[in-house]
This record gives C-alpha cells, sequence and structure tokens, in this order.
C-alpha cells in the first residue's frame, strides 16, 4: 500500500505543480488512497522531495533523488536558482537562499556528495553547513561560489 501511495505521490508531481502538502493529500484522496496530512509530510520525507520555484512564481513539489540523467546538472541549477549569499563561521558555511529555497538547496548539495560537506541543516532561506575545518568550509564556498557565478 505504502509504495503503491509513494508512486501515486511521484506521478502526481510529475504531471502537476503541488505546492502544498494539503494539495497533495486532496490529489491522492482523489485517486482513492485514504492519507492524512501526517502520513503526506512523511513520505514526502522518505521520497526527499523538494521544493522548487514555477515559472508563475509560486512553489511545487520536485524529487529530486528520482531524476534519472543529467542529475548533477539538475541539482547545480537548484543551487543557482536558489542561492543568495553565503559566509564562513569556523568549520560552518552558512548560505543564503530565496525564500522558501533552502531545503531543496541542501538536498541539492547532499545529492552532489561535497566531500567537505558532513551534513547541513536548512530552514527556510538559511542552511547551516558543516564541515570537518575551517579549512573546509573556505573551500567549499568556493566551489559553491563557481557554480553559482
Amino acid at each position: 500500500m505504502k509504495e503503491n501511495r509513494q508512486d501515486k505521490m511521484l506521478e502526481i508531481i510529475r504531471n502537476y505543480d503541488v505546492g502544498t502538502q494539503e494539495e497533495l493529500a486532496r490529489r491522492l484522496r482523489e485517486a482513492g488512497f485514504s492519507v492524512t496530512q501526517a502520513t503526506v509530510s512523511r513520505d514526502i520525507r522518505e521520497l526527499k522531495l523538494s521544493k522548487v520555484p514555477t515559472a508563475e512564481g509560486g512553489q511545487k513539489y520536485v524529487a529530486l533523488e528520482q531524476e534519472e540523467g543529467g542529475r548533477g546538472d539538475r541539482f547545480i541549477r537548484v543551487l543557482q536558482d536558489a542561492f543568495s549569499s553565503m559566509a564562513t563561521a569556523q568549520n560552518l558555511l552558512v548560505v543564503r537562499t530565496v525564500s522558501g529555497m533552502a531545503m531543496a538547496a541542501a538536498t541539492a548539495m547532499d545529492a552532489l556528495q561535497f566531500p567537505e560537506v558532513v551534513g547541513c541543516v536548512a530552514g527556510d532561506d538559511t542552511i547551516f553547513v558543516a564541515t570537518h575545518t575551517v579549512e573546509e568550509a573556505q573551500a567549499l564556498m568556493e566551489k559553491i561560489r563557481s557554480i553559482t557565478a
């Protein structure tokens, strides 16, 4: 049941610009699945769905991890679209993004598997990226700067 529901979620976000958990839950119910907001939220985390901007200025869910072919290009594009500024604080890199895009950018950074990254914590428009050393934070900042320039 869970696998079928998650497959349907992926199908829905491929075919529609779904921007909220409520809308996703409604579309799942319309497709015959009995879901709660908590179930949808859990599935979103398990599927590693992220939000990206739409052409109309809104946001929609996408399955960044599910993309085949050109994955690196897609993740780089997400970073480029989301990036605003960054600064280091010891071994932390603080990345500022467009409002609402920090989680998508952090997911993209995780997927790009920068060796300097120990882990990321994302809020609405800020990502704290932990690195092993101050030098790694500087090196990562240069890599991201070259990607987003």
